[in-house]
């Protein structure tokens, strides 16, 4: 066959044989996406080709249109479904008539989409607004004491730790944060209107003799844990209140359980650790919440501030020696300071001897912590020595002293009676706080510290407990309210429930120092700080 005649059936057949590779592959590709397209219904020739176009012109078929502008349609078909499903957007008359009902109620459905979500951004930042704006004055209502606010409170039974003693169905009129009247209830007069709280038994807010809540806190980790410094021995001039965190949750927890004053900072540890202070538990601030500014300075006489791999101090007469030298430097530095006529004399001043002074002068005592015997009888030579006022702190063995700790006049603010007994406490007692109060000792009740997890104990149940190990129920609440407040310097405004003292009480559904009672309110400054039943 010649090469004209198979050209002529190469043309009568579609024979692609004879042209060139790229031309013969590029028509096969094409002859396939035809085939392809013909399987799929999409795409085929002659008169179907022509019927089907005409059918996706009416129906509205893609099925011709490049990929790309298929698809786009595609996803606007599926978003107008969407729309249309939700009500948002719809075609003809449907779609004007909602327009319309947009206009008429402010409806944001045909908003293009980061218009509508910033819309809804900017109202919730709105509510946000309004209910930040609304704790932080609820807040503030909780914590300032508004003028001629008034609150009563009535209870079935009334320890008022004062000279009125238990009253039964007795009331508590509190007006501008004082107590204006305490009694049975048919002789106080509450003003119609007046916010009344009622009670099983109502008590003083409680008083936690010596703590160290608000330096340390709830995590127990190094961020919250402030109660000691351990790069020196001796640092009186450490003050807790630059420490102190009104916002510390267990300041809260403590409360829930009707401890209204706490007499807290740098905890044992140190020859001299700090001072204390004492404090409301309440407040949003440290001026809010503080009574006393600077209570006492702390030092301690216990192995605990002992060093070892012969750092100093490392032995008892060294602990002593250091704080006779720094109480004797402390004399010295007021005298420069007496002898010095003129301003430019004068020494430089020292914040370590300032507060030493003032220990020296009386004007604020020197709380010591100690345990053995031996260590207290210690405690009390250096004090008649310098002529201090001492407090002796956890005092474990005190019950070996009675007799010259009462001599002395010294008080003491006795360990938690749940203590651990170990190393230096490890003869302590559950009835300590019973044997020093028979023999005349003034006792308090304290949360105490402890260098693990509980830090902070609750002085309801250390009471609790000391109230069945030898004092009576009413000896056991003196231990946690008056006797506390008697040693502190603060019972004229906390203590005990008497008028013209501070509005603080604390509200329980039972006997307190049952294990099934719940503190139910507690009430500072004449606001009621605590809901929560406890």
């Amino acid at each position: 066959m010649t090469q004209e005649e198979r050209r002529s059936d190469a043309a009568t057949k579609g024979s692609i044989g004879l042209r060139p590779v790229r031309e013969r592959r590029g028509a096969e590709r094409a002859t396939q996406r035809r085939r392809g397209a013909s399987a799929s219904g999409r795409c085929v020739n002659g008169p179907v080709l022509r019927q089907r176009r005409s059918d996706a012109a009416t129906k509205g078929s893609i099925g011709l249109r490049p990929v790309r502008e298929r698809r786009g349609a595609e996803r606007a078909t599926q978003r107008r479904r969407g729309a249309s499903a939700s009500g948002r957007c719809v075609n003809g008359p449907v779609l004007r008539q909602r327009r319309s009902d947009a206009a008429t109620k402010g409806s944001i459905g045909l908003r293009p989409v980061r218009e509508r979500r910033g819309a809804e951004r900017a109202t919730q930042r709105r509510r946000g607004r309004v209910a930040a704006f609304a704790a932080i004055t609820a807040a503030l209502a909780s914590v300032c004491v508004a003028s001629g606010q008034t609150i009563a409170i009535k209870g079935k039974i009334i320890h008022t730790m004062g000279p009125a003693g238990t009253i039964k169905d007795g009331a508590v009129l509190i007006r501008d944060g004082k107590i204006a009247a305490v009694g049975p209830a048919a002789q106080v007069q509450i003003p119609a209107g007046t916010k009344t709280l009622d009670a099983a038994v109502v008590t003083p807010g409680l008083i936690d003799a010596h703590t160290v809540v608000g330096l340390s806190g709830i995590y127990n980790q190094k961020h919250d844990s402030d109660q000691l410094e351990h790069s020196a021995p001796l640092q009186p001039e450490l003050r807790a209140i630059d420490a102190y965190n009104p916002q510390e949750k267990l300041i809260e927890w403590l409360r829930g359980f009707g401890v209204t004053t706490v007499h807290t900072g740098h905890a044992p540890g140190e020859v001299i650790s700090g001072q204390t202070a004492i404090l409301k538990t309440t407040g949003n601030t440290v001026e809010e919440a503080t009574l006393v500014a600077d209570a006492a300075v702390v030092a301690t006489l216990s192995p605990w501030a002992q060093k070892g791999d012969g750092k100093s101090p490392g032995t008892r007469s060294k602990m002593v020696s250091l704080l006779r030298q720094e109480l004797i430097k402390a004399q010295e530095y007021q005298q420069k300071l007496d002898k010095a006529a003129e301003p430019d004399k004068k020494p430089d001043r020292s914040l370590r001897s300032e507060m030493l002074v003032r220990v020296l002068k009386r004007e604020l005592p020197l709380v010591v912590t100690c345990n053995r015997a031996h260590d207290i009888a210690t405690a009390l030579r250096l004090a008649k020595e310098f002529n201090v006022r001492l407090i002796l702190d956890m005092a474990a063995e005190a019950y070996l002293l009675t007799d010259e700790i009462k001599a002395a006049g010294v008080p003491v603010l006795v360990h938690p009676t749940m203590y651990r007994a170990y190393e230096d406490t490890e003869n302590l007692s559950f009835e300590t706080a019973s044997k020093l109060m028979k023999a005349g000792i003034p006792v308090a009740i304290q949360g105490g510290y402890e260098d693990y997890v509980p830090k902070v104990r609750v002085v309801l149940f250390e009471a609790a407990m000391a109230a069945s190990n030898g004092l009576t129920p009413e000896q056991a609440l003196a231990t946690i309210t008056i006797q506390p407040a008697k040693i502190l310097g603060i019972e004229q405004r906390v203590g005990s429930l008497e008028v013209g003292k501070d509005g603080d009480a604390a509200l329980y559904d039972g006997d307190p120092f049952e294990f099934t009672t719940h503190c139910v309110r507690t009430v500072i400054n004449g606001v009621q700080v605590g809901t929560t039943k406890r």
